[in-house]
């Protein structure tokens, strides 16, 4: 997935469907001159729905779109028809998007499953026709309802990848190696900070045919909850993912403290996601012998931990092995 392709957020002007009007028809034949009403129904203005797509990953196609409007229904007419109701506007959306009112903030829906539809707005409902009002008194109303109008807002559509393992680490940790030695993905990896610009995904093959599917996050630096480098644009990220892979470089200067720096951050950012399944993977070990490993050890957080090098494929196998535990895990 190309970065300049990825996009996680926009925001769409919405407008629902007014309700057609009912009729004020009444019933005029060539032998009945003075039949009875029978205007019909205004028809149902259109909704606003968002439907989840399982073949997409990024809202992309929607960077251009400023808004969008559904149809209004149409008018009763005559012999209590109703009138057509107004067109649907269906907005297709990758897994794992969250739709939100631009103004409050508040959460209007969100899509997790293929095929899944929440309305975001409901179409105005049509007005009832004069046939509806004939009373005992008033055999001949001349009045009708007139449709109830649409709704609208403007609102925010924001990304958050549904993956079941999420890379994290300070940059150039080694995450974009991993995920493209151990799955068909092709990040943009080199030498410098922020080469990731924005999440890349890969299907990790494991035993047996099975699967999982895993996420490299953009570089997490310190102070990134409040803004810093890339700031809490792709900390979101993180929130659906069912394990959290720490990535640290064998040649840091201290493993245990940049775990608790990335630990701190996604605390501060959201304390829920230290709810989360945590394995250490110890990059670049392919620069350690066993001495030094063996040095390094007791200085390593309390947590599941491997040592790995993704230029030799060092211990990916294992590493395999213990997310898959770790996301099956009763």
């Amino acid at each position: 997935m190309a970065n300049a392709n990825f996009v996680d957020h926009v925001r769409i002007f919405c407008s629902s469907g007014n309700g057609g009007r009912g009729s004020t028809h009444f019933r005029r034949e060539k032998y009945i001159q003075k039949g009875g009403p029978d205007g019909g129904d205004g028809g149902k203005g259109g909704d606003i729905v968002f439907v989840g797509n399982s073949q997409m990953w990024t809202l992309l196609h929607l960077r251009y779109t400023r808004h969008l409007n559904a149809g209004h229904g149409e008018s009763g007419s005559k012999q209590r028809s109703t009138g057509a109701n107004g067109k649907d506007v269906f907005i297709e959306v990758p897994l794992g998007t969250i739709a939100r009112n631009a103004e409050t903030g508040d959460i209007m829906g969100e899509i997790t499953e293929h095929g899944q539809s929440v309305v975001l707005l409901k179409g105005g409902r049509g007005g009832l026709g004069n046939d509806h009002f004939k009373t005992s008194v008033n055999q001949a109303p001349k009045y009708a309802q007139p449709g109830d109008p649409g709704l609208e807002a403007a609102i925010v559509f924001e990304l958050k990848i549904l993956a079941d393992v999420g890379l994290v680490g300070f940059p150039n940790a080694g995450k974009s190696t991993l995920l493209s030695v151990v799955s068909a993905a092709k990040p943009e990896i080199a030498d410098y900070p922020f080469t990731t610009l924005s999440p890349n995904l890969g299907i990790v093959s494991y035993r047996d045919k099975r699967s999982f599917v895993m996420a490299d996050i953009p570089g997490i630096i310190e102070g990134a909850s409040e803004g810093k480098g890339l700031g809490i644009r792709f900390l979101r990220h993180i929130e659906r993912n069912s394990m959290l892979l720490f990535m640290i470089p064998a040649d840091a200067d201290d493993i245990k403290k940049q775990y608790d720096v990335l630990l701190n951050e996604l605390k501060r950012y959201k304390p829920e996601l230290l709810d989360k399944i945590r394995i250490l993977a110890i990059t670049k070990s392919d620069m350690l012998d066993a001495g030094l490993m063996d040095e390094i050890r007791p200085s390593l957080p309390d947590l599941p931990y491997v040592f790995i090098s993704s230029v030799t494929n060092m211990n990916l196998d294992k590493l395999k092995d213990m997310i898959w535990l770790g996301l099956n895990a009763q």
